[in-house]
């Protein structure tokens, strides 16, 4: 537990089980805040380092009622959550939620708003902005107006490791060695390290209350997206890329490259790509009035590069940008009830005795999917993720956080932790999309002195009669995916104990 500072503050984060929001709360507590998060389901912090010393209240922004408990008592509240790729009324839920945020805070007299929005282009009308960067402006002006004084921070691309600006940029980079591009690769912007957002937006805790308006914020260089994926290519000891820019790629077509050659799905691709058209550089640095840079200057991008890849390397990377659910994604909790809702639920259950240790089992079982990949028939386990990109999803190549451990929450592929008993069991719960509801569960028992009992358990809930059909149509193919995935697992722990 951190030792409270004398003027310490009652923080709020919202967000807390997203990529920034999960970073800034250690930070938070860092500089002798209390920590209250505000997520729609707490169990999703569960399994974070620092659970124990925060306060986590279920609720959600676009829930008004829930916000007035969570907003009871607190000093600062930290507004970083949007409505990214939600479809095509992200801006009206964004706006809405905005309100709703800020006049619950004005109404609990929390005496500071902290947003973090995008950096805006001075010269362009709000009107010619992208659908994203302008809804990110409209929450700031509405939180601004709220009564409640709100330092909204500015920024561009933001590198880190696990970021989506950073995987666009790593994944393009390392992937291609010669690509034709969009014109917007010539396009100016000043990006900033994540360890220099979570500073400014810390410090902003202690801002006066005279302060209320906007800051850009960004680090030393600015650069065009051409120059940025060749730095970070000699960051990465790669070969210098051949880059060939060409009018004709539009931001939507643009989108879809990334999103064939990046885990960043189309629905979170296309926004970032469309904020990429006009030049995105600071205007001001009227911050660094109120929050002195730091001592040795703010990061430079060849050094926010090396950082990233330093921990990626490390497999230290605390939050990942699919560290929030994908709009969209299901949420249901495990049915316990065949006749759950009302409906039939499909079950694929093997299972298998193997003369191995427990821990080997799991350990197995724990190090699945990402590069280590899902221990049965590859091509058909790659087709399911292709299929699934093309239709808007997330596809195969979200990846692990980490690559041996596993905590609720964490993305696994087009998976996402629902549920991990260390040593026992694992529980995911699919984010591709499907005309229903599925899970995949795997856990290991004792099975006499030296063996142990391996199970697996597909779940299927369908909706509809398109879920039923698509349970049927791939039903086939169970024997060749579940039943090599439960041989080669416990084949895999023996070899290794």
């Amino acid at each position: 537990m951190n030792a409270l500072r004398p003027d310490s503050k009652r923080c709020l984060v919202t967000g807390a089980s997203g990529y920034i929001g999960g970073r800034l709360v250690p930070e938070l507590l860092a500089r002798g805040h209390s920590v209250r998060c505000l997520v729609r389901d707490p169990d999703r912090l569960r399994d974070q380092p620092w659970r124990a010393d925060v306060d986590v209240v279920p609720g959600d922004v676009t829930r008004p009622e829930t916000l007035t408990g969570a907003l009871d008592g607190v000093d600062a509240a930290y507004y970083l959550v949007h409505s990214l790729g939600t479809g095509p009324s992200f801006e009206t839920t964004d706006r809405e939620a905005a309100r709703a945020f800020g006049a619950a805070a004005a109404a609990a007299g929390v005496t500071r708003i902290v947003y973090l929005g995008g950096l805006v282009p001075t010269a362009v009308p709000e009107a010619d902005l992208s659908p994203h960067l302008r809804s990110r402006a409209e929450v700031g002006r509405i939180l601004r107006s709220s009564g409640v004084p709100t330092a909204e921070l500015r920024a561009a691309v933001i590198i880190g490791s696990g970021s989506a600006s950073f995987e666009m940029l790593r994944y393009l980079t390392e992937r291609l060695p010669a690509m034709v591009t969009p014109r917007w690769v010539s396009t100016r912007i000043q990006p900033i390290a994540v360890r220099d957002v979570l500073g400014y937006l810390a410090a902003a805790a202690d801002l006066p209350p005279e302060v209320n308006r906007t800051f850009d914020i960004g680090g030393p260089d600015v650069l065009d997206y051409r120059q940025m994926m060749r730095r970070y290519a000699r960051a990465a000891g790669l070969r210098r890329r051949l880059i060939v820019p060409v009018p004709v790629l539009t931001p939507r077509l643009s989108s879809h490259w990334v999103g064939l050659v990046t885990p960043v799905p189309n629905s979170i691709a296309r926004p970032l790509v469309e904020s990429l058209r006009h030049e995105v550089v600071c205007g001001e640095h009227d911050i660094a009035g109120w929050i002195p840079d730091p001592p040795n200057g703010l990061t430079g991008f060849d050094q926010a590069v090396t950082l990233a890849l330093r921990r990626i390397k490390d497999a230290d990377v605390a939050t990942r940008w699919s560290s929030a659910s994908l709009p969209g994604a299901p949420s249901d909790p495990l049915p316990t009830d065949p006749d759950w809702a009302g409906g039939s639920l499909y079950q694929d259950i093997r299972e298998r005795t193997v003369t191995a240790s427990v821990t080997a089992v799991w350990r197995v079982i724990e190090g699945i999917g990402g590069d280590n990949g899902w221990y049965s028939f590859p091509l058909a386990w790659a087709l399911r993720g292709w299929l699934d990109r093309a239709v808007g999803g997330v596809g195969l190549r979200r990846g692990r956080r980490d690559p041996a451990r596993l905590r609720v929450g964490d993305s696994l592929d087009f998976w996402r932790v629902e549920e991990i008993e260390p040593g026992r069991l694992l529980r995911l719960r699919a984010e591709m999309r499907l005309p229903g509801l599925a899970w995949l569960e795997l856990s290991v028992t004792p099975d006499g002195e030296h063996g142990a009992r391996y199970r697996q358990r597909a779940l299927f809930h369908p909706h509809g009669l398109a879920g039923h059909a698509y349970w049927w149509a791939i039903a086939p193919f169970h024997s060749a995916v579940f039943g090599g995935m439960a041989r080669n697992i416990t084949e895999r722990a023996l070899r290794a104990d």
